[in-house]
Parts: C-alpha cells; sequence; structure tokens
C-alpha cells in the first residue's frame, strides 16, 4: 500500500524504511493540535533520538482537497523538517485503526506496531517518550 509524497511520487513507507524504528505521525492540517503541538513535538524527536526515523501523514478526510503549498504553509521556514506523506483517502490511517487526528504509531524495526497514541498534550506526549525509549533500549 502506498502513499504519495510530496513531489507526487508513489512509495512503499514499509519499505524505504525497512529495518528501521518508525515513528509515524498522522495528522492535518486543519488539527490546531496536530500543527501546534504534534508537528514542533515530531520534529523535536527526530532531532533527539537518531535511531528513530521520524515521519508525518497528512490524512485527508471529505472533499478535502490538500497541495504540497498547504502542506509546507504550515512551517514557517517552508520546509519539510522531515517526510511528510499525503494520505488522499486515509487508507493508512484506517489501516492503522487511529482515532483520530494527531495519532501516533510506532513500529519497530521488524514493521510491527509497539505502541499506538492518539493526541498532542502532555500525558500522550509523556506515554510517546517512554514508548520510544522502551523501543530503542530493546533494540
Amino acid at each position: 500500500m502506498n502513499l504519495t509524497t510530496l513531489n507526487g511520487e508513489a512509495q512503499d513507507l514499509l519499505q524505504v524504511y525497512k529495518n528501521k524504528p518508525l515513528l509515524i505521525l498522522f495528522y492535518n492540517n486543519q488539527c490546531l493540535g496536530c500543527t501546534g503541538r504534534a508537528i514542533p513535538l515530531a520534529y523535536k524527536l527526530s532531532k533527539t533520538y537518531t535511531k528513530l526515523s521520524v515521519v508525518a501523514i497528512h490524512s485527508t478526510f471529505g472533499n478535502q482537497n490538500i497541495s504540497k503549498q498547504d502542506i509546507l504553509d504550515i512551517f514557517t521556514s517552508k520546509k519539510a523538517p522531515f517526510p511528510i506523506y499525503l494520505d488522499q483517502h486515509h487508507k493508512w490511517f484506517d489501516f492503522f485503526n487511529c482515532e483520530g487526528t494527531p495519532h501516533w504509531i510506532l513500529l519497530t524495526q521488524n514493521a510491527e506496531v509497539f505502541r499506538s497514541f492518539y493526541g498532542s498534550q502532555e500525558n500522550s506526549q509523556n506515554r510517546l517518550y517512554y514508548a520510544i525509549e522502551e523501543l530503542l533500549t530493546d533494540n
């Protein structure tokens, strides 16, 4: 099951990050918790945990139409700080049984779900930090 890069290329995320622990952030530009807390946290995590690959997947719902520029406009630099993929018909979102946005999926190096978290507030952030520490300590 492929995702689309911001440049319109189809990629199999699980092949691109094969044999690496992966943190996936499912988000939506219209979600204030996503753009205000989750995206900055994902950036911080990508810099703090260099053994962990961090990506974001923008899931679209309903008649929402999102462009590369729409995605990049939420960043002050107008550049993506980590890979961002488009999930046009929320297939990946549904596949991982996400509860809403933001939703975090932490995958082992074998592409198995290690933990799944919904939210971006302090409690979710703490659980995410603990899960990452546990995953990286076990590997």
